[in-house]
């Protein structure tokens, strides 16, 4: 696993770009409308703030990118959010154009299959999967060490992209 710092600067900059859109991701905005903030980093997780056009208070996630040693091209945004009306919590992945939607995005968690997500949409800047936490997924993230996310690129072949959990505990605890 490579953490954002240790990419090339070409890929770097697209997951920069990625980030940059994560704002409407995070809450359906359109990008360049509200501006982010860098609110703190957690361990390997980075708690990122915006106040959405016509919203009354900040929504705020926390984001981790990773990228495959063996496919520097095949990178995942990691983002953990409490809903705006604090009643659910989200977990989305960002996977790059080209993976295989039908498959789905795998999640281990030190080990442990924990199952797949259905990838919701697809923008310019990669495809969406998305997970409602309950409470046991949670505390698995929480208590865990590495969680891999596996992206499938044909029906035989899956990529795992681990990323490690350090801060995670700490960053979903400070999310307003």
């Amino acid at each position: 696993m490579r953490m954002l710092q240790q990419i090339s600067p070409r890929i770097r900059a697209r997951i920069s770009a990625v980030c940059l859109g994560v704002a409407a991701v995070v809450v359906g905005a359109v990008p360049g409308e509200a501006q982010v903030q860098v609110r703190g980093k957690h361990g390997d997780w980075e708690m990122r703030c915006e106040t959405p056009p016509g919203a009354s208070r900040e929504q705020c996630a926390i984001i981790q990118s990773v990228a495959a040693d063996d496919k520097p091209n095949l990178n995942l945004v990691v983002i953990v959010l409490k809903t705006a009306d604090a009643k659910s919590r989200l977990l989305r992945v960002i996977a790059p154009l080209g993976v295989l939607l039908p498959a789905g995005l795998g999640l281990n968690i030190d080990g442990a299959d924990k199952g797949r997500a259905g990838f919701v949409r697809c923008l310019p800047s990669g495809c969406v999967a998305e997970v409602v936490m309950d409470d046991k997924l949670l505390e698995e993230l929480r208590a865990g060490r590495t969680a891999t996310f596996i992206v499938f690129e044909t029906p035989e072949q899956g990529t795992g992209i681990p990323l490690t959990l350090t801060g995670f505990r700490d960053g979903f605890e400070r999310l307003p």
